[in-house]
């Protein structure tokens, strides 16, 4: 075998006897008779062409192509932009109509970025054997085949750095690069292969094994590849079955089938590729399960919602850097859900456009969207860690959430979306549907508009989520508008024990990455109204103590409710009771207190003022005070024992009478005038939204 200058004196001494030829005289006897001295030209340079070729088969038949090595890793490194080196063997068999090439001992070193910020970093590939053929009779039709492509003992580690440099592409801050195209592979193998993948960025670290084979399926083999390892130290499985690769077509599809498991999330597909190996282009019908629509971020980069557990299908297409989710139905929860989605991930950060609906939403499920559990009771649906995030919160009686919110994950995607419940069902509000717009765009994520439907009457409001930095910041605007109050106490018979119409507004700001750290740290106002209305007057009489009057009334007997305020101003997590008056024919109620969010506890007194003289009244506040969860309804004791003790001492020395003398309270309060506790607790633009 030849070396290589060894060979380059040979090419050269070939070439200056094929020149010599060419210029050899002609002018000796002509022995088939005379010829054009055009001819005779033509002739020298085809026969000189018919030397170099015989000579270049001759020196490639020949050739040691270890000598060719230096020039391969040159040439290499230059088109890849990184170092490459052969340190095995270079084989190439030309002189076949399916040429082939053999490496052994291929390495492909990290781009210098990479290396500049892990000098100990180690290659981008190495690959203990790679052996690849072309099938020429394909190629001079201008397609490309490979009937054979041979990996073994590979091993990748991809990177992705915190500002989105991938070491997989050419051009490591191009997001819009091509997604993958290979050309059809007959006979494809890959043997022991080992992937490590760091995404800085997305958060995410992969480490597995995946190898192919091709497997008896009906005449001819069938395609399968299979790669296991860990996804965030999570369990990781992936299963591909194709169609047979032998005697592919290149304009024809190829189908497969996928089996992805990471964690408890699976993801099924079937269909196919538009063509053979084109991973930009395909539709393939998917099933996604698992407990919560948020952790498909690992797998798809889609900043989804935390849900109950879930199961959806539909069809999934991809064309370049599109993809369409289209008509797809499932259950999210004790939910229905449908429509169809859109990603452009053209950009670097992808966008997220659709119409999404549920014919019926149990309300619960969107529990974990907020940080809370979803209903964990019989026939309800939730997974286990949100069946033990339920008992945690029901044993420490925390209701607003710790959960912290990944303000990161935010940050990777933008999203326009359109939601609605056509019937909504809550064991707590009697609703009826739901429909908001939901919006993000760099890290902002707002709700706006969204209305939630009563039976009589409605909620409006916008929730805005500001996470493009580290710490979240939360403004929530929401007005209740037109709402009944007798909707809610229809248990407690006919007539209902209030009747009227509800107004309120809360409008509030936080900081903070958790529902609770938000609310802990509230600022702004919260009101209640209700202008006019009826009342039980047996419930009324209650709220100002009247024990023996209550027995005795009617339980029908109505009274007139001429103004209801509760006006909270927050601080700093604390809501405190600036005015509060609920003003009725017989009894007027007055209130104070305050409402912790940080600690979840309230502690409030209402007091009644009847406007009528009444024999037997106690006079003590009743309170409501302890967990917000489960808070405890009393009357003051100090009051009542203060009245207790001197009954007892007048009762000693007066007629029996006098005994109830200390209950008797002869003040009486006057009607109060709402439309000025409207102006006072600043309400008057929300009881203005009902004209």
């Amino acid at each position: 075998m030849f070396r290589w200058p060894e060979l380059q004196s040979r090419i050269h001494a070939a070439s200056r006897r094929a020149l010599a030829w060419m210029k050899r005289d002609d002018s000796g006897p002509v022995l088939t008779g005379p010829r054009p001295r055009g001819w005779r030209i033509a002739g020298r340079v085809a026969a000189g062409f018919v030397a170099l070729m015989a000579v270049l088969v001759l020196v490639l038949a020949t050739l040691d192509w270890n000598a060719m090595r230096g020039p391969v890793s040159r040439f290499l490194s230059a088109r890849l932009d990184r170092g490459v080196r052969i340190d095995g063997d270079l084989d190439v068999a030309l002189f076949s109509w399916t040429p082939r090439a053999t490496v052994t001992g291929l390495v492909v070193q990290q781009p210098d970025w990479v290396k500049e910020q892990n000098t100990q970093a180690e290659s981008f590939a190495e690959i203990e054997h790679l052996a690849v053929s072309v099938d020429l009779l394909e190629l001079l039709t201008g397609d490309l085949v490979l009937p054979e492509f041979v990996l073994t003992r590979p091993s990748f580690r991809l990177m992705r750095d915190a500002q989105g440099r991938a070491n997989w592409l050419a051009d490591p801050e191009d997001s819009a690069a091509p997604p993958s195209r290979l050309p059809p592979i007959r006979h494809f193998v890959i043997e022991d292969g080992r992937l490590n993948l760091t995404d800085a960025k997305k958060k995410l670290s992969l480490e597995g094994r995946f190898a192919s084979q091709e497997i008896e399926g009906g005449s001819q083999n069938s395609f399968q590849l299979d790669g296991k390892g860990q996804l965030n130290r999570r369990p990781f499985t992936l299963e591909v079955t194709g169609d047979p690769l032998l005697n592919v077509d290149p304009d024809q599809p190829y189908g497969f089938k996928g089996d992805v498991r990471a964690g408890d999330t699976r993801v099924i597909a079937e269909g196919s590729l538009s063509r053979p190996f084109n991973l930009g282009a395909f539709a393939l019908d998917v099933t996604f399960s698992g407990p919560d629509l948020a952790e498909l971020y690992e797998l798809t980069g889609l900043a989804l919602p935390n849900t109950p557990p879930y199961r959806i299908g539909g069809e999934l297409t991809r064309a370049g850097h599109k993809w369409r989710f289209e008509g797809f139905d499932g259950k999210v929860g004790d939910s229905d859900v449908r429509g169809t989605i859109n990603v452009d991930a053209t950009n670097e950060v992808s966008y997220l456009t659709g119409e999404v609906g549920s014919r019926t939403l149990d309300f619960d499920d969107l529990g974990p969207t907020f940080g809370v559990a979803p209903s964990t009771g019989p026939g309800e649906t939730a997974s286990a860690e949100q069946k033990a995030e339920a008992e945690k919160a029901q044993a420490t009686g925390r209701v607003l959430s710790d959960k912290p919110l990944d303000v990161a994950r935010l940050r990777q995607m933008d999203a326009d979306v359109h939601y609605r419940a056509d019937k909504v069902i809550s064991r707590d509000f009697p609703l009826r549907s739901a429909d908001t717009q939901i919006s993000l765009k760099k890290g902002v994520l707002t709700l706006n508009p969204t209305k939630l439907t009563f039976a009589q009457g409605a909620l409006n409001g916008q929730l805005r989520i500001d996470a493009s930095k580290d710490t979240a910041i939360t403004d929530m605007d929401v007005r209740l508008n037109q709402l009944k109050l007798e909707q809610f106490v229809t248990r407690l018979g006919n007539p209902p024990a209030l009747e009227g119409e509800l107004l309120a507004r809360a409008k509030l700001h936080g900081v903070g990455n958790s529902v609770h750290k938000a609310a802990s740290t509230a600022d702004g106002s919260f009101v209640v109204v209700v202008p006019h209305g009826q009342m039980r007057q047996a419930f009324a009489e209650l709220m100002g103590i009247n024990i023996a009057r209550a027995l005795l009334l009617d339980d029908r007997q109505q009274t007139e409710m001429r103004c209801a305020v509760a006006a909270f101003s927050a601080k700093d997590g604390k809501l405190t009771l600036d005015e509060f008056i609920i003003d009725t024919d017989v009894v007027q109620v007055t209130g104070e207190g305050a409402i912790d969010l940080d600690t979840e506890r309230m502690n409030l007194k209402v007091t009644g003022h009847p406007k009528k003289f009444r024999i037997l009244r106690i006079r003590g506040p009743i309170t409501i005070s302890g967990p917000i969860s489960r808070p405890s309804v009393g009357l003051d004791a100090r009051g009542v024992l203060a009245q207790g003790g001197l009954a007892a001492g007048l009762g000693a020395l007066l007629a029996p009478l006098a005994a109830v003398l200390p209950f008797v309270d002869a003040g009486l309060a006057k009607d109060a005038n709402c439309a000025a506790l409207l102006g006072q607790s600043q309400v008057a633009e929300a009881s203005s939204s009902k004209r």
